[in-house]
This record gives structure tokens, C-alpha cells and sequence, in this order.
């Protein structure tokens, strides 16, 4: 089967996606694999990472694991080292991995602040390095996409202080990783995901105290009020724009932050 989409081809592309057991990691990663890329699974958990595997392998591209935590010191590193050993190398990284537990910033202690940076943007920033000196060692062209919010540009209630924060840094980070690695042809762009129908989203936000039922009556007053198309996204609505910028197709974008969110900022 020919997987060959002209300038929006990703066939044969190295491609690393962290955060990818499940939701919109595990969207990312079918894409990809769907297109003929090799994919690394990067995720904490083992069990659900071994099942995204199972149920990738089979498709058009090679599909290997790596259970890690994304925030800790030697990540990177270790990432690096099983793209060689797996892909031969890589040439797209995807930051996708994040939490978002939902408590007033008054009342977060510290070590939950600290997990929120560390995962959403620390371990962010450090795999970004580790990737970015490979690609730059390989000296051909890459491209990084990091997975932001919306809550980047604008908070959507309270309880998210922490995770926006993060969220914020990683959309400057973004525009700064572009500039410094523009020069060695690799492109660093983010997509902003609004409300998006995911394991993580359809249950009780971790510190919220909320029921099952509160959460999803909290869901739709969110979806009645603040999403002109009036539902939540699916994981394949940030796919498909991934995939757009770690293509050819976007060649000439660097820098830059796409908004996928249903009109929700426009409200």
C-alpha cells in the first residue's frame, strides 16, 4: 500500500511522540504510523504504553516503546539514545505529554506545582535540547511540534493556574527554540488544542473532588457557552494539524502556534 501524500507525506520520517499511551498522543501516533512513519512511544505507563503498541503494530510504519518519565533529569538522553538504537535516528519530535490536575492555586502544595512544570514544560524543554542537539549533530532537517492549550492565551476556569503557567511557557519556548535552531533548517511550531475528548478529559479532573456526573454537567455548560461548534474535538482534530507541520507542506513555518479549538476562543 503506497503511503506517498506528496508534500504532506510523512512516509520514512523518525518520529518521537511522548505522552503517547493514550489520548492525543496515541492519535498522533496512529497518524504517523498510518503514513509509513517509524514511531518511538514514549510514555510513564508501561501497561497502557505495551497495549497503544499492540494495537499500532501492523500498520504501515515500525512502531518501538520506551517507558519514561518525561520530567526526569536523564529523559532525554534516554530518549535519544532509544531513537538511534530503534528508528536509527530522529528527525520529528512531538511533546505531547502533559497533566493537568485541577486545584485553586491557594490551596496546591508545592509538590504538585512542581510535578505540573516539570512534566508540562521542564521535561518539555530538556527533551527538546537532547532532540535538538541530535538533530543538529545529524545536520539534516527535523521538525518539533510541541503540544500547547488554549489556556496558553486564555484561562478556562479557575483551578488551572499551574497548568496554564505551564502552558505559557511553552508557547514562548516554542517561539524561542525556533529562532535559535532556524539556522540548522528545524522547525518548531505547537498546535493549541481546546476541549478534546480524551480519557483524561471524560473523567473527574485529579484534585477537582468533583463526581463523575459534576464533571460531565461542567463539560457541557463548557461546551454550550464557550464552543461555537458545540462539542468537544476528537484526538484525530489534532492529528491531522501535527502531522501538517511536521510534514513538507509546512516547510516555511517555524515559530509559529495553531489554534484548534472549535471557535472556543472566539467566545
Amino acid at each position: 500500500m503506497t503511503t506517498t501524500f506528496g508534500p504532506f507525506g510523512i512516509e520514512g520520517r523518525r518520529v518521537v511522540v511522548t505522552g503517547a499511551a493514550m489520548g492525543i498522543g496515541f492519535g498522533i501516533a496512529r497518524r504517523f504510523v498510518e503514513g509509513g512513519a517509524d514511531v518511538l512511544l514514549v510514555d510513564l505507563d508501561e501497561g497502557a504504553l505495551a497495549g497503544a503498541a499492540d494495537r499500532l503494530r501492523g500498520g504501515n510504519g515500525k512502531v518501538e516503546v520506551l517507558a519514561v518519565d518525561v520530567s526526569a533529569d536523564d529523559a532525554g538522553d534516554r530518549v535519544v539514545v532509544a531513537a538511534r538504537e530503534a528508528l536509527g535516528g530522529v528527525d520529528v519530535l512531538v511533546n505531547n505529554a502533559g497533566i493537568f490536575p485541577q486545584t485553586p492555586i491557594l490551596e496546591m502544595p508545592a509538590a504538585t506545582i512542581d510535578k505540573v512544570l516539570g512534566v508540562n514544560l521542564r521535561g518539555l524543554i530538556l527533551l527538546s535540547r537532547a532532540v535538538g542537539k541530535e538533530m543538529v549533530a545529524a545536520g539534516t532537517a527535523g521538525a518539533i511540534v510541541n503540544i500547547t492549550s488554549i489556556d496558553a492565551l486564555h484561562p478556562s476556569m479557575v483551578g488551572l493556574a499551574a497548568y496554564d503557567a505551564s502552558k505559557g511557557g511553552v508557547a514562548m519556548f516554542t517561539k524561542s527554540l525556533a529562532l535559535e535552531l532556524a539556522p540548522h533548517r528545524i522547525r518548531v511550531n505547537a498546535v493549541a488544542p481546546g476541549g478534546i475528548r480524551t480519557e483524561g478529559t471524560t473523567r473527574p479532573l485529579e484534585g477537582s473532588g468533583m463526581t463523575p456526573e459534576e464533571m460531565q454537567a461542567m463539560m457541557d455548560d463548557f461546551i454550550a457557552r464557550k464552543v461555537p461548534f458545540g462539542r468537544m474535538g476528537e484526538p484525530d482534530e489534532i492529528a491531522l494539524p501535527v502531522l501538517f507541520l511536521a510534514s513538507d507542506a509546512a516547510s516555511y513555518v517555524t515559530g509559529s502556534m495553531l489554534v484548534v479549538d472549535g471557535g472556543a476562543l472566539l467566545a
